[in-house]
């Protein structure tokens, strides 16, 4: 059974840092490029960021450049996003995704507010 089991999010000040990580199991995780996608109340689904199979290469919303980051590890079939300097409207439904297989997680709340 393919599943993207993600842990992390909650609730941050502004200003401040969380971490996400997305864990992959019932499919060869490593062969897969690898997504975060986030939505907003109200608001469609957007990508966040992407990184390739080796994690040699990513990309970012213009929003998030220069605050988040994606990494990988293989080793432990997980996708991780750092994120700091978090705004207010960074405030979402936080989702894993591999955009090749459409596998998505279940989604994780993450609300930037003082």
């Amino acid at each position: 059974q393919v599943r993207l089991v993600q842990s992390g999010g909650g609730l941050v000040q502004p200003g401040g840092s969380l971490r996400l990580s997305c864990t992959g199991s019932g499919f060869t995780f490593s062969i897969y490029r690898m997504s975060w996608y986030r939505q907003a109340p109200g608001k469609e689904r957007e990508l966040v960021a992407g990184i390739s199979i080796t994690g040699g290469s990513t990309n970012y919303a213009d929003s998030v450049k220069g605050r988040f980051t994606i990494s990988r590890d293989n080793a432990k079939n997980t996708v991780y996003l750092q994120m700091n300097s978090l705004k207010s409207e960074d405030t979402a439904v936080y989702y894993c995704n591999t955009p090749t297989a459409g596998y998505w997680g279940q989604g994780t709340q993450v609300t930037v507010s003082s």
